[in-house]
């Protein structure tokens, strides 16, 4: 494993940085404090072990980011307009570049006025512990889910890097449907 890949570090700032302290090794302590200093909000994988994260429902969300990753809001447009998401299928999103939005689930215009990062966070991550007859599926659940095609047993729908990302993408939907 790389020195960079336990790190959430934007593409560019990862070859930099496996560059910087692969040509000059540094002892352990303080290489932690480099890449806190180059990464802010960087957190090392050890938090985040297993495809699943661990998180903490409280009042009603999980308060805190999933192995205290910061999302981008870009990747989490893609994810929300893309098939990996496939968000689309059943909400409507200003992504006006995509034809199709569904109708199944609420609108998610203005989605960032009416639910916290925390209320979203738990919707995305298993909105099943919101409200148990939903038919949204969880994105970041594996446990005891039914009808899984073999090669994907085991594995989340979405990382906790990209339910954050989602999460970053969803917090800017704060206006209204644009009119047609």
């Amino acid at each position: 494993m790389a020195v960079c890949d336990a790190v959430h570090f934007p593409p560019m700032l990862k070859l930099w940085a496996e560059y910087v302290i692969l040509s000059n090794p540094v002892p352990g302590p303080l290489l932690g404090l480099i890449l806190a200093i180059l990464a802010p909000g960087a957190v090392l994988a050890q938090q985040c072990k297993g495809p699943v994260a661990p998180f903490l429902v409280q009042d009603g969300g999980i308060q805190a980011p999933l192995c205290g990753l910061i999302g981008d809001v870009g990747r989490g447009r893609a994810l929300v307009a893309g098939r990996q998401g496939n968000c689309l299928a059943c909400h409507a999103a200003p992504i006006p570049e995509q034809a199709f939005h569904g109708d199944i689930g609420p609108p998610l215009h203005g989605v960032a006025r009416r639910r916290s990062a925390a209320e979203l966070r738990l919707q995305v991550v298993d909105a099943g512990q919101l409200n148990a007859r939903t038919v949204m599926p969880p994105f970041h659940r594996v446990a005891g889910l039914t009808g899984v095609r073999p090669d994907r047993i085991g594995h989340p729908l979405l990382t906790a890097a990209e339910v954050e990302d989602v999460i970053a993408y969803l917090l800017t939907l704060d206006g209204k449907p644009a009119r047609q």
